[in-house]
């Protein structure tokens, strides 16, 4: 009797053990890469999801692949991802709009069962009526044609929210296609944290655009657009997140045109900071920590036309 006690002791503590050791699994992290486009160092999109992976690499509780050149052809690398993260071209040509909606479906059940979603530069422009509504459930907002612009310019980002995204992150500049006046849920204008149809929205990298930005030119259609002039002063959200009443988060990031950009500490950090958060890991303290060597920057690139 006394033995059958201890060996149901040894069974209980092996199995208390084995829980606590399951509360502890990976987060699974997906980036996935556009096709090449654009000039050299320019949307290099599978070199800036391997120097992110490798960026990541050392922070613990995680799983971080990526997938190379659109959409996987095996799409069981999503199964049980805790957050994807998409860089790539967006519009007509945007990887989760293609398959006559069957992608779009495929995101949206992830979204419902509150898994995080990114999504950078050109992929966050999508046609309004195509998957507009989408995006705005997913992280409050898209680039719309025409009402969205695209300068090329450089912002000083000097304030940032108490967020977990902001950890480490000190003020920077960085010339980019920094693109702004988003098409944001409930239409409004993003510049301030608020709460609306159920998301919580909070912008993370905000700047006042001069007069001569607003003006144009911008990369297309060069403009200017009067409704952008006549905002002049106001501050507007060049990354955001949101909070989904599904449970699950979303952010936004209107850089990644240059891939040079990736070397400025701070500009890396905020994107790495996002990551993690978008799949519910917890930020470090000083936010991400890495370094990026020239060779890192210049590993990976497309073999696109170098004249």
């Amino acid at each position: 009797m006394r033995f059958f006690i201890f060996l149901l002791t040894v069974i209980t503590f092996c199995h208390g053990f084995e829980t606590r050791k399951a509360t502890a699994k990976e987060a699974k992290i997906i980036l996935v890469a556009g096709k090449p486009s654009h000039p050299p160092r320019m949307h290099e999109f599978n070199a800036g999801v391997q120097l992110m992976t490798d960026c990541l690499k050392d922070t613990p509780n995680i799983d971080v692949q990526f997938v190379l050149n659109g959409w996987p052809k095996d799409e069981s690398v999503f199964d049980g991802a805790s957050a994807v993260i998409f860089f790539m071209d967006g519009g007509r040509r945007h990887e989760v709009v293609q398959e006559n909606g069957r992608r779009l479906k495929l995101v949206d059940q992830w979204a419902s069962k509150g898994v995080g979603l990114g999504f950078m530069h050109f992929g966050v422009e999508v046609i309004a009526d195509q998957a507009g509504s989408e995006f705005k459930r997913w992280i409050g907002g898209h680039y719309e044609h025409m009402h969205s612009c695209n300068p090329i310019w450089e912002p000083n980002f000097t304030v940032f929210p108490d967020h977990p995204i902001s950890r480490g992150v000190k003020p920077f500049q960085a010339k980019d296609e920094w693109y702004f006046n988003m098409r944001f849920v409930g239409d409004m204008s993003g510049e301030k944290a608020s709460e609306i149809e159920g998301l919580k929205f909070v912008p993370i990298l905000t700047a006042v655009p001069s007069n001569e930005v607003r003006d144009g030119p911008y990369v297309y259609p060069k403009g200017p657009y009067p409704h952008i002039q006549a905002s002049k002063g106001r501050a507007e959200a060049m990354m955001w997140t949101v909070e989904r009443p599904d449970g699950g988060r979303g952010f936004g990031f209107t850089g990644g045109h240059f891939h040079d950009n990736w070397a400025n500490d701070n500009y890396r950090r905020v994107v790495l900071n996002a990551i993690l958060w978008a799949a519910k890991v917890e930020v470090p303290e000083g936010g991400v920590t890495s370094s990026v060597s020239n060779e890192q920057l210049n590993a990976n690139l497309d073999p696109k036309n170098r004249r």
